[in-house]
């Protein structure tokens, strides 16, 4: 399971270099102001959430299927959260109308946040927690 998380959080990584490379140069042109600060957002939470499964991955005192859980909670939450953020920010260059993936945006933050929870919850009932 470790590898499987660490090739997404490398994944993850790599794809909101490459994007906020795109964002920084090649989307200014293309879209207003706006579209480009949100863009910039899912970037940001997209690489925030790559280097918390880093983390999730190195952290030794987790069991796998907590790990397992916590990461599906992540991906998903990424995938809905930044890539509805990034499709949004990008719909006057996509030229459709995609209102209602708006809608799949605060999913996705409810998921990420669930994923931060489980880990919390995690930490607070173990007894000792070594890192």
């Amino acid at each position: 399971m470790n590898k499987t998380i660490l090739s997404v959080a490398a994944f993850f990584g790599l794809l909101a270099v490459v994007l906020g490379a795109f964002g920084a140069h090649g989307l200014k042109n293309l879209v207003d102001a706006q579209a480009v600060t949100s863009f910039e957002t899912g970037v940001r939470y997209q690489m925030y959430h790559a280097f918390f499964l880093f983390f999730l991955a190195l952290f030794p005192h987790l069991a796998a299927k907590t790990k397992k859980i916590i990461f599906i909670f992540i991906v998903l939450g990424v995938l809905l959260f930044s890539f509805s953020i990034y499709l949004l920010a990008l719909k006057g260059i996509i030229g459709m109308e995609m209102g209602q993936i708006a809608l799949v945006t605060p999913l996705g933050g409810a998921l990420l946040i669930t994923g931060w929870g489980l880990l919390l919850y995690h930490f607070i009932t173990q007894k000792r927690v070594d890192v």
